[in-house]
């Protein structure tokens, strides 16, 4: 090879090299272990790719169309739905979805945006019928699982019906929040705070008419422990008063003169003791002095 046509022939080898790197390019195509593709010639469709790995076309005649192979997530429109009681409820749903057969979802969903679209307005046709029939109770009880699980089957069968088989399978179907409506909410706080507020007052009548019965039967037996101890007073006090009284008269009937002299005094002590202050303007041979006179005498015959 002379000097001349060596620049040729590498010119040439390039320009082998990049067309063979474009129908390289165009004859193989890869998919991902997270994806599935459809090969289409002419729009038409050919075959379903579903294992990852490097494959082949018809370079220029055929494209590749990527679709996921994983679960995929559905968010449809909060909507009000009416339970079976009359109550407004805003449910929220969400749904897990995954494409298992491409080439009958590119026939009838074209996308999945349109899909989106479509498969959301069914859902919560489903979710409307199937709470329709229920209460706010069995909403919130353990019965919300099966009413979700129901509605999962029904999406199901309306998305494979022959007329509309979307080529995907629905995997789960769950409310994410169901909230009563605003003007309904207030409805049953009023009525929940005017049950607590009938209980209060229920509680409060009875702790009222328990305290009565309990103050009542004290004040029974107050009065009754009092008028005991009242009778056991006046019993002591006259069994005293009449011990006293006995042992006065015998003291009288032993020295009578003395128990006079004695009483008198102790009329004096009283007498005197009551006010300091106290002025007694008395005849001199008034009986209440009779044993000035003769208080000595009196006092040695005590002795």
């Amino acid at each position: 090879m002379n000097e001349q046509t060596k620049p040729r022939v590498l010119i040439a080898a390039g320009i082998f090299l990049i067309v063979a790197a474009l129908l390289s390019s165009s004859t193989l195509f890869t998919v991902h272990q997270t994806k599935q593709a459809i090969v289409l010639q002419f729009g038409a469709l050919k075959r379903v790719v579903q294992q990852p790995g490097l494959h082949f076309k018809i370079p220029f005649i055929q494209n590749v169309r990527y679709f996921e192979s994983r679960v995929l997530n559905l968010d449809p429109p909060v909507q009000t739905v009416v339970l079976s009681d009359q109550r407004r409820l805003r449910v929220d749903v969400f749904v897990r979805y995954r494409i298992i057969d491409p080439a009958q979802f590119v026939r009838v969903a074209i996308s999945e945006s349109n899909l989106q679209q479509t498969l959301g307005a069914i859902v919560n046709e489903q979710v409307r019928a199937a709470l329709g029939g229920v209460d706010l109770q069995q909403i919130l009880s353990e019965e919300r699982v099966a009413l979700t699980d129901n509605v999962r089957e029904q999406v199901n069968q309306v998305t494979k019906q022959s007329d509309s088989n979307f080529g995907i399978n629905v995997l789960d179907v769950r409310i994410r929040r169901a909230d009563l409506s605003e003007e309904v909410s207030q409805a049953v706080y009023a009525r929940m705070r005017a049950e607590r507020e009938k209980d209060a007052a229920e509680f409060r009548a009875n702790g009222q008419e328990e305290y009565q019965t309990i103050t009542s039967n004290a004040d029974r037996q107050a009065t009754v422990i009092i008028a005991e101890a009242q009778r056991e007073a006046q019993k002591l006090r006259g069994e005293g008063d009449a011990a006293r009284t006995r042992t006065l008269n015998r003291a009288y009937g032993q020295d009578p003169e003395f128990f006079s002299f004695y009483r008198s005094l102790q009329a004096y002590q009283k007498s005197l003791a009551e006010d300091e202050r106290a002025q007694f303007i008395i005849p001199p041979d008034s009986d209440f002095f009779q044993f000035f006179e003769t208080l000595p005498e009196s006092l040695e015959q005590a002795r």
